[in-house]
């Protein structure tokens, strides 16, 4: 049985949309903060979360701890960074 011209060239399309399709459906594992405390910095939270919702400086041995999020559903990512701008805590509420 011969294929005709057109299912020659529609047959692969559709797999590639297939495909495409599926591997678009996959989720990103959920971050293990615990691994990025001492190794993750102030820099790299700004470029992968954007700025800081809220910050404050902390009185004690800590440098400045930021809030990622916003009010809707009142969730919330809390990062503690040190003097040195690395991460010294975390806290979420979701």
């Amino acid at each position: 049985m011969k294929m005709r011209p057109a299912m020659k060239f529609l047959l692969p399309v559709i797999l590639a949309l297939a495909v495409a399709f599926l591997a678009g459906c996959t989720t990103t594992p959920p971050v293990d903060w615990n691994t990025r405390i001492g190794n993750y910095t102030y820099a790299q939270a700004v470029t992968e979360l954007g700025p800081p919702a809220r910050q404050a400086r902390l009185n004690n041995d800590f440098g400045a701890d930021q809030t990622i999020g916003s009010s809707y559903n009142n969730q919330m990512l809390q990062l503690t960074f040190d003097t040195d701008s690395t991460l010294a805590a975390w806290s979420k509420n979701y």
